[in-house]
């Protein structure tokens, strides 16, 4: 019986790669010399950091260009408030990675709503789609790339 998994997925080493950038792009850039900026990545979790709210917008901006130019999808982006101390400006951004319970929930409904010839399950952090048909299948991944949801989606194991 044909089946694939839906996950939310951030490549970690890419993710790498789009924060050396930026910090590289950081460092040449004119409007940043003798400034002290950066972007720390921990994990899934970035902290970006400057001497004034500006920069940190133009700094968040890099890491979006640079994280479509490493085949992340920028929507992984969930950026937190703005903290102030002392003569630093920091915030913190989350990179979101697997599926929540909601947005499990969200995506076994969407799929039950079209009244599609497949079943869906949760299981963990993804959702497993089975059905008889290769055809099917393919119905609900046109079907939810049709649909706006906030956070990226891949389908992968696509099985037969």
């Amino acid at each position: 019986m044909p089946s694939f998994d839906i996950v939310s997925e951030v490549d970690k080493h890419q993710l790498t790669n789009a924060v050396d950038q930026v910090n590289r792009t950081v460092t040449n850039r004119f409007d940043f010399k003798g400034v002290d900026a950066e972007v720390e990545m921990n994990d899934f979790a970035l902290m970006v950091r400057a001497e004034a709210d500006i920069q940190v917008d133009q700094m968040v901006d890099m890491l979006r260009a640079a994280l479509i130019k490493c085949d992340i999808d920028p929507l992984a982006m969930e950026v937190g408030e703005y903290e102030q101390s002392g003569k630093q400006v920091k915030v913190s951004i989350t990179m979101k990675n697997g599926l929540d319970k909601e947005l499990s929930k969200k995506i076994v409904k969407l799929i039950k709503d079209e009244k599609l010839k497949v079943q869906a399950a949760i299981q963990g952090d993804q959702v497993r789609v089975t059905g008889k048909k290769r055809d099917d299948l393919q119905q609900v991944i046109a079907l939810l790339r049709g649909k706006e949801l906030d956070q990226p989606l891949q389908f992968n194991n696509f099985r037969d």
